[in-house]
């Protein structure tokens, strides 16, 4: 296939052009490069060195003889330019990863409020709408997140996307109907994720726009099979309080000494990917293509679901190092359960990749090779949910007259 990967330099991004080419796959990226200016923003950089796009891509091409074309596109702004590159290359799919993907990013402010919700609604909808009025049949996928479903407990598993409910008519009688499962966003990305939905929805039924919308749990590790063809391709790596995810900050943490931050009491359950998965699942949606008029396809792209002081624990025991608790920054339920279903991509043949075969020490590997290029300032968790929680975040881990807990 002709496939179109927006934000195709991100996170998940990368290894997914680096996978699907490898599959024999026509790869276009389209992005606007706004991930590597928000770390000049934030004067962080990536704990793994990162080479250009352009030389990204031409290593890719030296080293396999296939090629990843590039092009500079905002989807949010340049709605014209994404609709005449459509029009005149016609990808066969296109995945979205182009939204920024931090909720601690979208709540440090005003300004990031905003710019999130622009960028990332507006991106969106350009998108979908450009597709209708060019008439391009192309199947959709959209990197979602786990998040849209909210972090309360509810004392049943979380189906994939939709809820069966039976509603009381006029008369009496009850009428099943399959409905979103409710949308509980707990930061402004999350309800960025959550508007997504609706818009999928709504262009789906009145345009047969065929879409799967992957919700996706935490991304860890940095690895995959292409990343490790040559270092120049290796995958970004963010440790920082606005972009790092949690499992990868606990082992940049325990490679430098510096305390594990864990914030409340750590009960909050969350749920994970490794990268490898994360990129494999794409292609197994890729491969299911929904058929004009379909209703949005929602697939749970999670692995596994820990609570956050059980991994801290988990390589606190594995390192030596040391838990600091911290008051959270974020709004939240201080303790929280968390099952899901996955049972579409596990029928698809997906082998998952767990937490116990021994990819942490390749994930500590890397964390100990690039730790000369850590920032330890950058490493709290400092962006607050609200005015009166900004008062009480811990932005110095470090200092003596902390509470540490081994």
């Amino acid at each position: 296939m002709k496939i179109a990967v927006l934000g195709g330099d991100g996170f998940v991004g990368w290894p997914t052009c680096l996978h699907l080419s490898d599959k024999g796959h026509e790869v276009h990226i389209i992005d606007n490069l706004s991930r590597r200016w928000i770390d000049t923003e934030l004067g962080v950089q990536s704990l793994t060195p990162m080479d250009s796009i352009q030389e990204r891509t031409r290593i890719w091409h030296e080293e396999t003889g296939r090629r990843i074309h590039f092009h500079l596109i905002d989807l949010a702004k340049d709605y014209d330019v994404l609709k005449n590159w459509l029009a005149e290359h016609r990808p066969d799919a296109i995945v979205h990863f182009a939204e920024q993907r931090a909720a601690p990013y979208s709540m440090k402010s005003d300004r990031h409020k905003n710019y999130t919700v622009n960028n990332n609604v507006s991106g969106t909808h350009n998108l979908l709408n450009a597709m209708v009025e060019i008439g391009l049949d192309a199947h959709l996928v959209h990197l979602g997140t786990m998040g849209v479903y909210g972090y309360s407990t509810v004392g049943a598993a979380i189906p994939e996307g939709y809820l069966p409910v039976g509603i009381e008519t006029m008369d009496g009688e009850t009428v099943k109907q399959d409905i979103l499962y409710p949308a509980n966003p707990g930061s402004i990305y999350h309800m960025t994720k959550c508007l997504d939905q609706l818009l999928f929805q709504f262009y789906a039924k009145n345009d047969q726009v065929r879409i799967t919308d992957l919700h996706q749990g935490i991304v860890w590790g940095t690895h995959t099979e292409q990343t490790r063809v040559h270092p120049q391709l290796i995958n970004r790596f963010d440790y920082d309080g606005d972009y790092g995810t949690v499992l990868n900050r606990f082992l940049i943490q325990a490679a430098i000494d510096f305390p594990l931050t864990v914030h409340g009491t750590g009960g909050q359950t969350r749920a994970f990917i490794h990268i490898q998965d994360s990129v494999r699942c794409i292609e197994l949606a890729l491969n299911e293509t929904p058929k004009a008029g379909d209703p949005v396809r929602i697939f749970n792209q999670m692995t596994e679901t820990h609570r956050v002081r059980d991994l801290a624990e988990m390589i606190a025991n594995l390192t030596g190092a040391k838990i600091a608790y911290l008051p959270n920054p974020r709004k939240e339920a201080v303790e929280n359960e968390l099952v899901v279903k996955n049972d579409q991509f596990l029928a698809l043949g997906l082998d998952p990749i767990t937490l116990e075969n021994g990819l942490l020490d390749e994930v500590m590997e890397v964390a100990k090779k690039f730790a000369y290029r850590v920032d330890r300032s950058r490493i709290p968790a400092v962006s607050a949910w609200t005015k009166d929680i900004s008062k009480t975040v811990e932005a110095d881990p470090e200092k003596l007259g902390l509470k540490i807990v081994s």
